[in-house]
């Protein structure tokens, strides 16, 4: 198993480094979050133990890049923080476990290999298209870290949309797929739901992500 550690306190790394490899696991390290990132994003790891305040980037900002990056290994994150409302952030933006400091060595290891035993994690819950972020399991959508104000049939035409990106949906497909079997064939309520939700992830300039396809329908890339 390959481990990665992000963690800025030379003897706590040293102190993990050394337990992790008497448990017969591979461990990188490193000390800065940025890097930790980058690291955690290109190289394939079996689990990921993440410190949650770090220079560079913190614990919050990793987990969402690792997770919009479409990487689903195990994250557990140590933290001397043990307010509810911070653990709730971390698990919902893709952490799998939380581990509040201090802690035993017995305790972590216990945890990992917990987290190691689960099925693999579900690819459908965070979906990604370039800096666009949809967590599906709490109905969030966010672009370039900003929460997007949409109401529930957007989000709804938004999962759609990022479910199928790159595929051409015809009018008959969203319709389909995002209304009841109430909705209207004749009326252009796709069409109208679509212009708003493009107004909301293209404010502040920011790049197109549906394209409408002339005579098709519409297509997310």
């Amino acid at each position: 198993m390959r481990m990665l550690v992000v963690e800025d306190e030379a003897e706590v790394v040293k102190f993990l480094k050394a337990g992790f490899e008497a448990e017969g696991f591979s461990v990188d390290s490193v000390g800065n979050g940025s890097q930790g990132s980058f690291m955690a994003r290109t190289n394939p790891y079996d689990i990921i133990i993440l410190d949650n305040l770090l220079p560079g980037k913190q614990g919050l900002q990793i987990c969402r890049e690792i997770r919009a990056g479409g990487k689903t290994m195990p994250v557990i994150v140590l933290s001397g923080v043990a307010e509810t409302s911070t653990k709730v952030s971390l698990l919902n933006m893709g952490a799998d476990d939380y581990v509040t400091k201090p802690y035993s060595f017995g305790e972590l290891l216990s945890r990992v290999r917990a987290v190691l035993r689960r099925p693999p994690r579900f690819a459908g819950q965070v979906l990604c298209l370039a800096d666009l972020v949809f967590n599906t399991e709490i109905r969030e959508a966010t672009r370039d870290g900003l929460a997007l104000d949409l109401c529930a049939k957007e989000l709804g035409l938004l999962e759609y949309l990022m479910r199928h990106v790159g595929q051409v949906l015809s009018h008959a497909d969203i319709l389909e797929h995002v209304w009841d079997m109430h909705g209207d064939p004749f009326s252009n309520t796709v069409e109208t739901h679509v212009f708003r939700l493009r107004k909301k992830l293209e404010v502040g300039g920011k790049s197109r992500l549906i394209h409408t396809v002339p005579g098709r329908g519409y297509k997310m890339a």
